[in-house]
């Protein structure tokens, strides 16, 4: 609750932030994400950009001053607490990017303009989820990534020692091997480009790559899809625990205020019986 004390600069945050957080303007920001995108994309056609150049740069101009005056009023009405969320700072981010002038040693920056694209993450609940899910499955991911690479290790070694002599190409050294066992991981062209051409001087090496398959390919990427399921799993749960949480604090509330209204109206009432007893013995 405000009271006189409040600073001005405090009160107006407050009057801004709901203003800024309707839903009505957030549809409108991400329209906006929407038309900067379809922009962009249309600034590597060459022929759209001879034709309609000035008038898409001019719309793309326009768009980012939206996107900039919005970020300072979300900062205006949040202060300090505007950093402390990672989504807005994702967002303070990704538009400042844009301000930076993209010539000289700064000119990759001009391709990093597609990332305001991203904003359409912080806005969308749903796509907020997932990332979160996906940023909580790391330290799986972390692990299994670690036991893969401990895997291509050895199977990199061993497919140097077998077959380099005879395919420099594909596993003359460690680096070629992993590149090359990379490849059959992902089953690109593993078995006419690389497998069968081994096969034919070394009859035998199937075993040595449908045993590296079943591991690499088939064992460990499917614990990466069920760490983040189960990431994703656990994440659905918890934002469910917040809302149903939420809900039943609005809903203590609400019977704490009934409560107190119903004692207050036994009260009036009581008092109300009490005046009619007084008039009547009158």
């Amino acid at each position: 609750m405000k009271t006189t004390d409040d600073p001005p600069s405090q009160t107006a945050g407050s009057a801004v932030l709901p203003w800024v957080e309707q839903p009505r303007i957030q549809h409108i920001i991400m329209a906006l994400i929407v038309i900067n995108a379809i922009i962009l994309g249309l600034e590597t056609v060459p022929a759209v950009m001879a034709a309609y150049g000035e008038i898409l740069i001019a719309v793309d101009h326009a768009i980012l001053a939206v996107f900039v005056v919005e970020i300072l009023l979300r900062i205006f009405a949040h202060r300090l607490a505007f950093f402390r969320d990672p989504w807005s700072i994702f967002d303070f981010a990704v538009v400042g990017i844009a301000l930076v002038p993209a010539s000289g040693p700064f000119s990759v920056l001009r391709a990093l303009r597609v990332l305001r694209v991203l904003r359409i993450l912080t806005i969308v609940p749903s796509m907020r989820r997932v990332v979160g899910a996906l940023l909580d499955s790391i330290p799986g991911l972390s692990s299994i990534a670690l036991v893969l690479l401990l895997l291509y290790y050895v199977f990199a070694v061993i497919a140097t020692k077998l077959f380099g002599a005879n395919f420099p190409q594909w596993f003359g050294s460690i680096g070629e091997s992993l590149f090359s066992l990379f490849q059959i991981m992902t089953l690109e062209s593993w078995s006419m480009g690389i497998v069968r051409p081994v096969m034919e001087l070394h009859p035998n090496a199937w075993i040595f790559f449908v045993i590296y398959i079943l591991i690499a390919t088939f064992t460990m990427l499917n614990l990466f899809i069920a760490i983040i399921v189960n990431a994703m799993h656990s994440f659905t749960e918890q934002d469910s625990q917040v809302r149903q949480d939420a809900l039943n604090e609005t809903r203590d509330h609400i019977e704490a205020d009934l409560h107190q209204e119903l004692a207050a109206l036994r009260a009036e009432i009581a008092e109300l019986k009490q005046l009619l007893q007084t008039d009547s013995k009158r």
